[in-house]
């Protein structure tokens, strides 16, 4: 069955009985605005979370210690997660930046993103000195733990979001770049074959 150019299914969908009149402005800033947004903001927010996981990874003993003066996990769960977590961020940072499976990347990272608030903001509110929030293992980057740590945190959920919200097919990236070599390859086939 061919398939339906994008920006005739949303105009047809928008207005229903009506005849195609071409692509609407929403349609235009899906195809031309949101593609090289979403890519800086991949590269951003994987770049953070890269950055963020390889210093955790070269030195897990000092994260493992991060880890614990927030005091909300039990001992026997710290080590695992200072093995653990770090992997994850350079994982999904990785996902991100590459623009492969960026949806469940993207829903891990926005998982991450909250957890870190809330553990950020409770150990701030119980007033616990923290130093700094053990978010990246250098000391340029360690910014002293506050609620503008919180805020900065938060604005990374939003980019989260943004990226989550759109769609897969309007999506630069590794796998994008492989269904358009399928559907070049199918083309080529069915114009061979009719």
């Amino acid at each position: 069955m061919p398939r339906i150019p994008e920006y005739q299914y949303h105009s047809a969908w928008r207005q229903p009985g009506a005849a195609f009149r071409g692509p609407t402005m929403l349609d235009k800033a899906t195809k031309y605005v949101l593609p090289p947004l979403d890519l800086l903001a991949r590269f951003y927010l994987g770049g953070i979370f890269i950055y963020a996981a390889w210093g955790k990874i070269l030195d897990p003993y000092s994260f493992a210690l991060s880890i614990a003066t927030y005091q909300m996990l039990p001992t026997h769960v710290i080590n695992l997660m200072a093995m653990v977590l770090p992997w994850l961020e350079l994982v999904t940072g990785i996902l991100l930046v590459v623009g492969t499976l960026t949806r469940p990347a993207v829903l891990l990272v926005n998982g991450m993103m909250v957890v870190f608030i809330y553990a950020i903001w409770s150990a701030v509110s119980r007033g616990l000195d923290l130093g700094s929030c053990g978010c990246f293992a250098s000391e340029e980057a360690a910014a002293e733990i506050s609620m503008g740590t919180v805020w900065r945190d938060v604005w990374w959920l939003l980019i989260g979001i943004f990226i989550l919200l759109v769609r897969e097919r309007s999506r630069w990236g590794l796998t994008r770049l492989w269904e358009w070599n399928q559907e070049r390859k199918w083309r080529a086939k069915a114009a061979e074959d009719g």
